[in-house]
């Protein structure tokens, strides 16, 4: 009978934890407050901030800050030819610049247009 019982609390927390799904839901920008357009690279690769690994950061105005709230690796992969560590891309944000680190509350990239192929003929 122990065994039956301690076997059902078991199957209980496995099925509990089974059942929580997190899915993360894109933000979407506060209708109430401007959004920015920044760019936005790697810290130490891109934007000469000092840190020991690669780290997501914006330029705005002219100073660059380490960004709270996304991460590098969120959006996409940061080594690649358009990664944020090789280039710097063009980002919509909305958030607030505290302690020196931009508190991201709404963050997106602008898409770089397609360039066009030429035919040769």
């Amino acid at each position: 009978m122990k065994t039956l019982f301690t076997l059902l609390v078991f199957s209980f927390f496995a099925t509990t934890a089974i059942g929580q799904h997190n899915e993360v839901k894109p933000a979407k920008p506060d209708t109430t407050k401007k959004l920015l357009t920044v760019e936005a690279a790697c810290g130490q690769c891109q934007l000469g901030l000092a840190g020991k690994s690669c780290d997501l950061a914006v330029r705005i105005d002219g100073k660059s800050y380490f960004v709270d709230g996304t991460d590098i690796d969120k959006h996409g992969d940061a080594h690649a030819k358009d990664g944020f560590c090789n280039a710097i891309r063009k980002a919509e944000v909305q958030g607030e610049i505290v302690d020196n680190r931009f508190k991201a509350t709404y963050f997106r990239l602008i898409k770089s247009p397609e360039k066009k192929q030429l035919k040769n003929n």
